[in-house]
């Protein structure tokens, strides 16, 4: 079943000019795993902006509820290259309250846009 659907986009030059003159943004927003590669390289400005729209996703996919903590949600990416999401602390409570056992996520970036689909699945 179906708990929620959330989508999201976001303008990459307009996240990158918010990261550039806001310090600390990238913390707030991002765990370490999301800002750096395996290699130690920091990713690249898309990669965080579809990153962050999936978290706007999932806060959507929620009901948009009060309280939630940005770094409480992790996207990540399986060998495969397939994406996913680990959600633990505000996040988590949020979705067990609601009755969500999976997530699923689709992400994109072309174009100078970004864009997150989340789907909470009970």
């Amino acid at each position: 079943m179906i708990i929620g659907v959330g989508i999201d986009v976001a303008e990459i030059d307009r996240f990158a000019a918010a990261l550039e003159r806001t310090p600390g943004m990238a913390q707030r927003l991002f765990v370490e795993r999301e800002l750096f590669l395996p290699s130690g390289e920091r990713r690249g400005v898309a990669s965080l902006a579809v990153r962050f729209a999936a978290k706007e996703a999932i806060a959507k996919a929620l009901g948009a509820p009060s309280g939630l903590h940005w770094t409480d949600a992790e996207v990540y990416t399986e060998d495969s290259g397939r994406p996913r999401l680990r959600v633990k602390g505000t996040v988590a409570a949020a979705a067990e309250e609601r009755g969500v056992r999976a997530w699923h996520v689709s992400l994109s970036h072309d174009a100078g846009v970004a864009s997150a689909v989340v789907i909470a699945e009970g």
